[in-house]
């Protein structure tokens, strides 16, 4: 049985037992990626890193826009609500924080969109800048197999954001390392005045992290063709900009989806970094 001083010293009371307090010079606008998976059990793919952000005393906002449509849909989608955003809150700038496709949208309202006044800077999180094998397996599926997924997953997009056409298998074309890279990189040059940040992820073959059974096929299909990967996207493809690290969660993770005691620590530690980069590099 415990000594008294150490039962004591279990309901020591911290000085400052709340989360850490993070100032950062512009609030956080978090842009999702494809999907809608972390949508239909929560507010928003973004909801839970966006109110984890808040808890460290940083304005945030993570709005939705449809999840299945073309890189140039979504940006459009992303400027409107960027402008609302800074006019509703008096905002001059925003900290954009890009969560996969999402990267890739950014980058084109950036370059094409006439809105880099009022980005401060980009960071993407495992965002495919060199497209993704998954992609491309995908698209190799039989004909009638890839049409069905679509009408599906368009189907399910117009219901859930109806004010903007889904096109499921357009965007996910857009998302293949050779539209990515042959097409959409040499096209969208990043802007002058944005600090540009990347992040990478790695789990399951390759790593010492463990993945969900239930992603070890893609997991390992991606190794083998671009190595070490969160099980949507590969480390070398998200690298952009100043890369920061390579966090060891799996794609879902990122967003707080599936998680285990493991992921949860590492998950809490990354946002908090991510957070006090930006604040240490001026943001």
């Amino acid at each position: 049985m415990p000594d008294r001083s150490t039962i004591l010293k279990r309901f020591e009371l911290k000085e400052f037992p709340q989360p850490d307090m993070v100032q950062l010079k512009y609030p956080v606008f978090m842009c999702h990626g494809y999907g809608a998976i972390g949508s239909v059990i929560k507010s928003g793919p973004m909801h839970d890193p966006c109110m984890d952000i808040r808890a460290h005393g940083v304005p945030a906002i993570a709005p939705n826009v449809v999840p299945y449509a073309r890189i140039e849909t979504r940006a459009e989608n992303w400027v409107l609500l960027i402008e609302k955003f800074c006019k509703e809150y008096g905002c001059e700038k925003v900290n954009v924080v890009s969560h996969s496709m999402g990267g890739l949208d950014m980058r084109c309202a950036l370059s094409k969109l006439d809105i880099a006044h009022r980005v401060e800077s980009l960071t993407t999180i495992a965002t495919p800048h060199h497209g993704s094998s998954l992609a491309d397996l995908v698209l190799k599926a039989p004909e009638l197999v890839t049409e069905k997924l679509s009408e599906m997953f368009d189907w399910f997009g117009d219901n859930m954001y109806p004010k903007t056409k889904s096109d499921a298998l357009g965007s996910l074309e857009q998302l293949t390392c050779g539209y990515v890279t042959d097409v959409f990189n040499p096209d969208h040059p990043d802007a002058e005045d944005v600090d540009y940040y990347s992040y990478s992820a790695a789990v399951g073959k390759g790593t010492k992290f463990s993945i969900n059974p239930m992603l070890k096929f893609q997991n390992n299909q991606i190794f083998d063709k671009e190595g070490e990967n969160d099980a949507f996207v590969a480390v070398e493809s998200a690298k952009w900009g100043t890369h920061l690290e390579t966090v060891p969660l799996s794609h879902l993770a990122q967003m707080h989806l599936q998680m285990n005691k493991e992921s949860q620590k590492i998950y809490e530690k990354f946002w908090l970094n991510l957070l006090k980069r930006l604040a240490k590099n001026g943001h």
